[in-house]
């Protein structure tokens, strides 16, 4: 359960320096920053969930965990 949280923090603080590199202004119509920085959001939510899922079924199918 430890090794789940830390894997949480370490994959929150990787999504967030990868995000940080992400242009997505230019996606976006103008004047509506609360709707980009709710995708932006939604966005690393999700990425956070699905590698952390990815990496606890990684390490529990080859025994690491």
């Amino acid at each position: 359960m430890l090794g789940k949280f830390f894997l949480y923090v370490i994959v929150t603080i990787l999504v967030i320096w990868s995000l940080d590199s992400v242009n997505i202004n230019a996606i976006f119509k103008k004047n509506r920053p609360y709707q980009a920085r709710l995708f932006y959001f939604f966005l690393g939510i999700s990425l956070i969930y699905l590698v952390t899922s990815f990496l606890l079924d990684l390490f529990t199918s080859i025994k690491l965990y």
